[in-house]
């Protein structure tokens, strides 16, 4: 009897095989919906459409959008009805501009292909360690927006509450790096200075970027807007220039001036980390390795070489206590080790609220009092602002000893020179611009007397946002009293603005349910 063949033995069929087909490519033409759909890219198609038959594709599918070589994939949201017609595809604004179609081109729809780097993510959320191969493959991914909302919340999710060690905190941060533009300023010493956040009110950097440049320091500054605050840096320099700045244009500012205030993700700086701040914000995460990781992948990449934070520690603050504070700011000196960077973390005072105003505008009106000597500028942000801008000069070596760095900085405020720089770096921006106010405002009166015992930081923030900030740039609320103040009843304790009633009555409406925002204790 004839042994059997084995399989691999097997002789092939004479025809020859047919050709492994190739993804169907289905076309149509683009229409600009008007829909801003936030930083989310994101497709309508007709429920009736030929693409979504051919390609099988339903509500949520990811999509790649194609216009020769230019590629943008997107979320697919079906509609009905007769404002789509069948054969076009609607763009959401973020996705139009991003793609930038032009009259008459035809654009290409297909499946994606795999996201190999979810592998890794999956690794993590099983508590596997990381390595720079694998960060480096999901910033990348997570850069050219392949992750979906949900894919991105999964590895954030899986990062956060301690899950990173050191080793792959500096690996996250050198990809986070890796996915943008890196500057170079040919320069030995290029400042720096962040905040770490959490205090309302707290808007030093453009009085200590004025003061430093004015001293002959060079420091390009790139700035975030709001994450989960009333206003970030970049929200409250938009009230005084533009900030929204290209690459070319912020070299040629820091050239001539010495300095800039911009909003960083205009210039391609990390925008890995732009994505997933999107996340962190629904989300409400903000963990101890990703926050090293942000901060200091849009240092490096700016290009950097000595970073002052400025770590506000308290009670309602965003870091509570000192042993958090101590343990953060071990982390990004380790991390800045790592790259060659000179970093100093001072810890200040986050128990109540900085200078008066909460919200962009608000914020824009204390840095000009400060900035122009008026009577009645916030002293607390004059002398945390001085405080800051002196160490930065200790760290960079220009000046030798606190006591010199201090004066320094004083008179660079005292004597006009700061002014002067903030008005030249605002003009080489595109010009100044005058803050407005909010035609909205409602003043909250203290029922009783006393004297102010504390503030609470994260519910006089939420007060603000409620009442439209940042997005109604004008909205937020001015504080009248700080810790220790003697307080009558009737006496206004805060005022809110509103760009609109709605958003006040809105606000007003959380005030009612949390009259703690400020609590007294009875006078001596």
């Amino acid at each position: 009897m004839t042994a059997p063949i084995p399989p691999a033995a097997c002789p092939l069929p004479d025809a020859a095989p047919p050709e492994i087909p190739r993804p169907v490519l289905s076309c149509a033409q683009l229409r600009r919906v008007g829909i801003d759909t936030g930083d989310e890219h994101v497709i309508y198609l007709h429920e009736d459409s030929p693409i979504c038959r051919a390609e099988g594709f339903g509500a949520h599918s990811r999509v790649q959008i194609s216009i020769d070589e230019r590629r943008l994939l997107a979320r697919l949201n079906m509609v009905s009805g007769g404002w789509l017609a069948p054969e076009e595809a609607g763009l959401s604004e973020p996705a139009w501009s991003a793609l930038a179609p032009r009259l008459g081109e035809t654009a290409m729809f297909a499946h994606p292909s795999s996201v190999e780097s979810l592998s890794r993510v999956r690794a993590k959320i099983h508590g596997q360690p990381l390595n720079n191969e694998d960060f480096q493959a999901i910033m990348q991914d997570v850069a050219q927006r392949r992750y979906s909302a949900l894919e991105l919340a999964a590895f954030v999710t899986a990062c956060a509450n301690g899950h990173l060690t050191p080793r792959e905190i500096s690996s996250l941060t050198g990809a986070m790096v890796a996915t943008g533009a890196r500057l170079d300023w040919s320069r030995a010493i290029v400042a720096d200075k962040h905040c770490i956040g959490g205090l309302p009110g707290n808007r030093t950097t453009p009085i200590v970027v004025a003061i430093a440049t004015s001293l002959g320091l060079v420091m390009p500054k790139t700035s975030s807007r709001a994450i989960t605050s009333p206003a970030g840096t970049a929200d409250t320099m938009e009230m005084l220039a533009p900030v929204d700045l290209s690459l070319p244009r912020m070299r040629e500012i820091v050239e001539r001036t010495g300095g800039c205030l911009i909003w960083g993700g205009s210039i391609g700086l990390s925008p890995a980390d732009d994505v997933m701040i999107r996340i962190e914000r629904a989300l409400d995460i903000d963990s101890e390795g990703q926050l090293v990781a942000s901060v200091l992948s849009k240092k490096i990449a700016a290009g950097s070489s000595h970073v002052l934070i400025d770590m506000p520690v308290g009670p309602t603050a965003k870091i509570r206590d000192m042993i958090e504070a101590r343990s953060l700011a071990a982390c990004l000196q380790q991390v800045a080790r790592d790259f060659g960077m000179h970093m100093r973390c001072v810890f200040t005072d986050g128990s109540q609220p900085i200078g008066r105003g909460v919200g962009p505008a608000l914020e824009a009106h204390d840095v000009l009092a400060v900035l122009q000597g008026r009577p009645g500028a916030p002293l607390d942000l004059r002398e945390r602002a001085i405080a800051l801008a002196s160490a930065l000069l200790e760290l960079t070596g220009a000046a030798a000893g606190e006591v010199l760095a201090t004066r320094m900085a004083t008179e660079a405020l005292d004597r006009g020179a700061a002014w002067r720089q903030f008005q030249a770096i605002c003009e080489a921006q595109g010009g100044m611009r005058t803050p407005g106010r909010a035609a909205q405002q409602y003043p909250v009166r203290s029922a009783l007397g006393g004297r102010v015992h504390a503030i609470d930081n994260r519910q006089l923030s939420r007060t603000a946002k409620l009442a439209g900030a940042p997005m109604s740039p004008l909205a937020g609320l001015e504080l009248h009293v700080r810790v220790g103040d003697r307080v009558e009843p009737g006496q206004p304790i805060f005022t809110v603005h509103a760009q609109t009633r709605g958003e006040l009555a809105y606000a007003m409406e959380y005030v009612r349910r949390h009259p703690c925002i400020v609590t007294l204790a009875e006078a001596p």
